[in-house]
């Protein structure tokens, strides 16, 4: 009897196709995970304003400036001035973060992110 000898696995050329989806997605990752990095810290930045005790009686040039120390900690370099908002509330201000990154992909396509957070500081600070 005559066995047929059969390629099992991928070809070469499989295997470029495989390798270039794959390092196509690492460079997406690696251009993405910077801008939900930077959210994250604006996150953490706006939870510890919260729980300064007296943060809803202070002003909003105060509470912006403790705000920008605390990002400039984490080197966030997307959040400006004019992205912060503030409402007057019951006991404090509910401080609104609203900003856009945008970072180039390959050649004339770039990624945009959108991020757009809310924090209420009242004068007694989250428990």
């Amino acid at each position: 009897m005559k066995t047929m000898n059969t390629q099992r696995g991928m070809t070469l050329t499989s295997f470029l196709v495989v390798l270039i989806v794959v390092g196509f997605g690492l460079y997406v990752g690696m251009k993405l995970f910077p801008m939900y990095q930077e959210y994250y810290a604006v996150r953490s930045a706006l939870k510890g304003l919260a729980k300064e005790p007296g943060v809803g009686k202070m002003e909003p040039a105060r509470v912006q400036d403790m705000f920008f120390k605390r990002l400039n900690i984490s080197y966030s370099e997307s959040v400006k001035p004019s992205d912060v908002k503030f409402d007057r509330i019951d006991g404090g201000w509910d401080m609104q973060v609203s900003y856009e990154v945008r970072r180039e992909l390959i050649g004339n396509l770039d990624v945009v992110g959108k991020f757009d957070t809310n924090q209420e500081l009242t004068v007694n600070g989250v428990e």
